[in-house]
Parts: structure tokens; C-alpha cells; sequence
């Protein structure tokens, strides 16, 4: 009996998954491809040609060699329990990121899982570098800020700024809904929850309130 649920645990959640998957999922996987390439391929090519150059005076430059054994600002970095807790705490994050967007609709949370991608490819990035070299290789120097940093710390910053502005103002689930799919996808779930009928409320009189056409008909 216990058997037979476990089996039918994972077969609702491949069903889930296959109906999940869609002509979109071509467009997640191929921007997963590039980001990821494009991280590899820097890395790579700064060790290659020892790369030393300004890319915007005062503000950003390349310096090729720093490494960084920790995670953001070094953190970590000086502690021998620091690489493996990194390491441990990356699959954590990609496999709670898969998860996530396995189980969300390609067409209802389409920017919402796109952000989760670009996160995921940065993240995956970074493991790379942690497994084959036992720590992160940076180059783009950012002098606003004093870090040196690599292409997978811009996905994965830049995708969750775009994550927390998609959850707080343009998915389904928004905190704050500004656009017209989200408003009317809470609303619908709101009248799901009360019961009420969708629709406008004028098309729905109050009780003891004559609609237009019993009012004619009593005239």
C-alpha cells in the first residue's frame, strides 16, 4: 500500500512536470546555455591571455589572476569549513531553484521563471568553478564598490532584483499587482476562495433589487 502511494507521489509530479513543459521551455534552456557559456568562456579566456584592461574609467576594470575562495566580499574565505558549506548550500539553492521551476507554468509564470533561470545559471557557474578549482575565478573589478566579481555574480544578481520586482508587482502571485493578467488572476482566485460568481458586480444584482428587464415587465 505504502508502495503503491510513493509510486503514485512521483507519477503526479511527472505528469505535473510534463504538462508543465512547453515550446518555452526551448527559450528557458537556451538563455540557461548562453549565460552559462558566456560565464565558462570569460573565465577561461582571462586565464588564457591574463586579461588587464578599463572597461569604464572609475567605475569598472579587468584584472586578470584574483580568486576568491569564499563566497560575495570574500566572505568565508579565510575559514576551512567555507568552500565545502558553499558547495553544500549551492545544491541546496538549484535544487529548491529546479523545484520551483519545474513545477511552474510556462505560460502563467513566464518572466517569473525566466529570472529563476538566469539565478540558475549564475549559480551553476560559480559550482563549477568551486568543484574543478576549489574556488570562484573573478576578474571584472567593480570600483564603486571595491569587489571583484565574474559574470555569475550579474546573473545571479541581476536575476534576483528581477525575481523580487516579478513577485512584488507583475506575477500572478504579486504582492502588489500592477498589470491587468495579474489583478484579474488574483481576482479570480479571490472569487474561487469566497465563492462569489465572476464577473462585474453590477451584473449581478443585491437581493431585492429588480434587474432591468423584471422592472419593464411590471410596467
Amino acid at each position: 500500500m505504502r508502495d503503491m502511494k510513493v509510486k503514485e507521489f512521483f507519477i503526479g509530479i511527472f505528469k505535473r512536470i510534463k504538462s508543465n513543459l512547453t515550446w518555452k521551455s526551448a527559450i528557458f534552456f537556451g538563455v540557461f546555455a548562453v549565460l552559462l557559456a558566456t560565464d565558462l568562456i570569460t573565465k577561461h579566456l582571462e586565464e588564457l591571455n591574463s586579461w588587464n584592461f578599463t572597461v569604464i574609467p572609475g567605475f569598472i576594470e579587468v584584472e586578470s589572476g584574483h580568486r576568491n575562495p569564499g563566497a560575495g566580499f570574500s566572505w568565508l574565505a579565510d575559514k576551512s569549513w567555507g568552500q565545502p558549506f558553499l558547495i553544500a548550500l549551492t545544491f541546496v539553492l538549484c535544487a529548491v531553484i529546479v523545484g520551483f521551476m519545474l513545477g511552474l507554468s510556462d505560460d502563467r509564470h513566464f518572466v517569473l521563471k525566466l529570472c529563476l533561470y538566469i539565478v540558475f545559471a549564475g549559480a551553476i557557474g560559480n559550482l563549477v568553478d568551486r568543484l574543478a578549482f576549489g574556488e570562484v575565478r573573478d576578474f571584472v573589478w567593480l570600483l564603486i564598490v571595491d569587489a571583484y566579481c565574474n559574470f555569475a555574480d550579474f546573473w545571479i544578481v541581476l536575476g534576483g532584483i528581477a525575481l523580487v520586482v516579478v513577485l512584488l508587482f507583475f506575477d500572478e502571485g504579486a504582492v502588489f499587482p500592477l498589470t491587468g493578467r495579474a489583478k484579474q488572476a488574483q481576482r479570480e482566485r479571490g472569487e474561487g476562495k469566497d465563492g462569489s460568481p465572476a464577473g462585474d458586480p453590477a451584473e449581478h444584482p443585491e437581493e431585492g433589487e429588480d434587474s432591468p428587464e423584471e422592472g419593464d415587465g411590471e410596467r
